[in-house]
């Protein structure tokens, strides 16, 4: 699938997902390069139908997409609940086990996510899976002693490496943390390494979003649908 097929599939799940968005709704806003095609839509439904709806985002680049539109951001504590969060994923399973982080925002991500009444992801075709762990799983890390975390994931098998730019820079989060791919290639018990992540010092959060959502949009050439998880 060449990039032109694979972005007509996102859009056409974003736009999908953003009919699910109601007057008056607070909707938490994704990141990611699936979620701009539904922020866009959005900001057509706004301008063109007079759609009136309070948004959340899990990043500054959202928040400044919408905001080109005229869509109202507020930050999440303004907030008493999120009606519905639609956001993307790198990967998603049959059990609806996820991985997320891929643009760096996994921490808001999450914590939008848990302060949500709905998660719907938005995807294409490429991104639903046997089996998770391919996509490199993002863990975000605090910098001050970073050194020694990407030392106990290599001892521990993890194979890490420190995300950097084109020159070789750390990439920062808008928490101005570091992110730590580990490169596990496929992940056979996502609950014992949830759990062994966040109990590392220095680890503020990790990708692995697990029975978390509620609905799939996947982007398919013969038409968006939609997977149900039927344990949410």
């Amino acid at each position: 699938m060449d990039k032109s097929e694979q972005d007509a599939l996102k859009k056409a799940a974003g736009i999908e997902a953003a009919k699910l968005v109601d007057n008056d709704m607070i909707a938490g806003l994704g990141t990611g390069s699936t979620v701009k095609f539904f922020v866009d839509e959005l900001g057509r439904r706004v301008q063109e139908e007079g759609l009136h709806f309070t948004g959340v985002t899990t990043s500054n680049r959202t928040k400044a997409q919408a905001e080109s539109f005229g869509i109202k951001i507020v930050d999440i504590d303004d907030v008493s609940h999120i009606d519905i969060t639609v956001d993307g994923a790198d990967e998603v399973d049959q059990n609806f086990n996820g991985i997320k982080g891929g643009g760096a925002a996994l921490l808001w991500e999450k914590i939008v996510a848990t302060n949500s009444d709905r998660i719907v992801w938005i995807v294409d075709e490429s991104k639903v899976v046997d089996t998770i762990g391919r996509f490199p799983l993002p863990v975000e890390v605090i910098p001050f002693g970073v050194q020694h975390v990407i030392t106990r994931f290599k001892n521990r098998g993890y194979d890490p490496t420190l995300r950097v730019d084109a020159e070789g820079t750390p990439i920062h989060t808008d928490e101005k943390n570091f992110i730590v791919d580990l490169h596990m290639n496929r992940i056979d018990h996502p609950q014992d390494l949830a759990e062994d992540l966040i109990t590392t010092v220095g680890v503020v959060e990790h990708g692995l979003f697990l029975n978390m959502v509620n609905t799939v949009i996947v982007g398919d050439p013969r038409g968006p649908r939609v997977l149900t998880n039927s344990n949410k």
